[in-house]
Formats: structure tokens, sequence, C-alpha cells
């Protein structure tokens, strides 16, 4: 690789999908929070599907 290469490779921006996979904090967070979220999600689905009773 040349020097010329080197540098254009360095001025290129680090794509969005990259730097979020390269930050295990965000990673940490997405992990707990979306299945906290879907888990949220079904149990006020079930709940609401349960029949009133008279």
């Amino acid at each position: 690789m040349t020097d010329t290469a080197r540098s254009a490779g360095a001025a290129e921006p680090i794509p969005f999908m990259q730097r979020i996979l390269d930050n295990p904090f965000i990673l940490l967070f997405l992990g707990v929070s979306i299945p906290a979220v879907l888990y949220l999600m079904w149990g006020v689905m079930e709940v609401a599907s349960i029949p009133v009773a008279q």
C-alpha cells in the first residue's frame, strides 16, 4: 500500500454501523433495552387480552 492510499483511507469517515458495533457500551445498552421493551410490550398485550370479569 502506498502512502497516498493510506492517507486517502484515513480521510474517509467511519461508517455509522461500524461506530455502533465498535462501542461495547452502546451494544450493552441495546442488548438490555431492546429485550426489555419487547417483553414490556408483550406483557401489555397479554394483560389487554384478558377478558373482563362479570
